[in-house]
């Protein structure tokens, strides 16, 4: 699959078909979100996957309704989130986003993990509401990490449009 393909065809997924996904599959879809480039290749992200049934269920319990609802019949989820006061950071200063630029390597490695998913035929969803600190004590996650964000993957039962968009010369500033 060409990148411009997955680009424009990869869609924010709000309703799915009942599926299966392999811990093979959840490993190849990581390691590209593992190429992703981060600051000074500190690669602070980190990835919990619900992958059964039981620990899938957790995780709907633990996101907003709106989207518990939304993802019925997921076959993993993958709770993204990065080693706290690294990215960013040097021995000579900070960058002036200070430790905001973890959330910029992070989405980094989520953007890389969305295109894969898509290209090995799998709908996502990326969830920013949700129980933090019950999420952190079902997943383990230790408290030098900030969990960014729940993504949803599995068999979209939808085709969504694209969203429309800005027109690129409202956007772009060329000197």
């Amino acid at each position: 699959m060409e990148l411009q393909n997955a680009v424009f065809g990869r869609r924010s997924i709000r309703k799915y078909a009942p599926c299966v996904v392999k811990k093979e599959e959840i490993e190849e879809i990581v390691k590209c979100a593992q190429a992703a480039p981060s600051w000074k290749n500190s690669q602070t992200a980190r990835f919990y996957v619900a992958l059964s049934e039981e620990s899938r269920e957790n995780v709907r319990k633990c996101l907003a309704s709106f989207n518990a609802e939304r993802t019925e019949g997921v076959g993993a989820f993958i709770v993204t989130t990065v080693v706290h006061g690294i990215s960013g950071y040097t021995s000579s200063g900070d960058t002036h986003l200070g430790n905001g630029f973890e959330c910029f390597d992070n989405g980094l490695a989520v953007q890389n993990l969305l295109l894969k998913a898509y290209e090995m035929g799998y709908g996502t969803l990326i969830m920013g509401l949700y129980k933090e600190k019950e999420l952190r004590t079902l997943l383990s996650v230790p408290e030098n990490e900030n969990i960014v964000c729940v993504i949803a993957l599995g068999k979209a039962d939808i085709d969504p449009e694209m969203p429309e968009r800005n027109q690129t010369q409202d956007i772009l500033k060329i000197f």
